[in-house]
């Protein structure tokens, strides 16, 4: 249990992201900026840990390995923010927790097993749960850019396979180590993407810092390694589904610390994901109760 409970905590920290991401862009600050700082920050905190923690001895196959992981990770917020660009937040959002149900199929592909009636009753309620906390129900949408679907349904893709990849690459690898790696490599498809002009234009001393230390810290210290340590254990379709705390997480912040308006059929949709969260749980904790116990 103490596994699944990381990912979960994994997932709920992203969540968090959003809310930090707001904050920075009502500074002015663009989707390059954050996204860089982001990785820029990730990566130095992760080498400071991984000195005071672990100088772990890494092949340069596992390194390249981690550090190709870590791009569908940083894959993930360069598509999602260039789908932000063509098409309402609240679609945005939608097309992103379609990691859901892709991160199930991949599983079932790969281990040529179908997956449980629990789980897919789990998507089912994730699924409704997402449409109504994201408030498609109330928004206001016109032509919605074709583009821009396929972006957010791309950031769904990579971000089922960084959570099925990073469980299964170089796992005797320590964590900080492995996560160090991953924030390298992503932190430098991010700069091929958005050149880090921001190092260099006096962005980051007049307060950037402010906002990508954070979101370093939330997003690629404490979530990343929550995942890379879970993940392994719970195994990727299961973890698909209890990092979807990550969209709850992000509303609950929106209306406590945006203080932005939070409709009472967003609140069910957060209570539904919970709801899709804790069945698969609930067979789990069963499971162990009836097992015989050795003495």
């Amino acid at each position: 249990m103490i596994y699944a409970f990381l990912v979960f905590i994994g997932g709920c920290f992203y969540g968090i992201l959003s809310t930090i991401v707001k904050f920075a862009y009502a500074e002015g600050y663009t989707v390059n900026e954050v996204i860089g700082a982001q990785f820029f920050f990730g990566f130095i905190l992760q080498s400071i840990l991984v000195l005071i923690v672990s100088r772990k001895k890494v092949s340069w196959k596992q390194a390249g390995l981690l550090m190709l992981v870590g791009t569908t990770m940083s894959g993930t917020g360069i598509l999602y923010g260039a789908s932000l660009v063509t098409v309402p937040a609240s679609i945005a959002i939608v097309l992103l927790f379609q990691f859901t149900w892709i991160g199930i199929i991949i599983e079932a592909i790969t281990n040529r097993k179908r997956p449980s009636a629990g789980k897919v009753i789990s998507i089912i309620i994730l699924l409704i749960g997402t449409v109504l906390s994201a408030n498609v129900i109330n928004g206001e949408f016109g032509a919605i850019s074709v583009w821009g679907i396929v972006l957010g349904l791309l950031s769904a893709v990579t971000y089922a396979l960084f959570i099925i990849v990073s469980g299964k690459v170089a796992t005797n690898v320590p964590a900080f180590n492995r996560t160090m790696l991953m924030s390298m490599g992503g932190m430098l498809l991010v700069f091929a993407v958005y050149p880090p002009t921001f190092l260099i234009d006096g962005a980051l001393l007049d307060g950037l810092w402010k906002y990508g230390i954070p979101l370093a810290l939330v997003g690629t210290v404490i979530s990343s390694t929550c995942m890379i340590v879970g993940v392994p254990k719970v195994g990727p379709g299961l973890s698909s589904i209890l990092s979807s705390s990550e969209l709850p997480v992000a509303v609950v912040a929106s209306a406590l610390v945006l203080h932005e308006n939070v409709s009472t059929w967003q609140w069910v949709g957060v209570l539904l994901i919970f709801v899709g969260i804790a069945i698969p749980q609930l067979k789990v904790f069963r499971e162990k109760k009836q097992s015989p116990v050795h003495i």
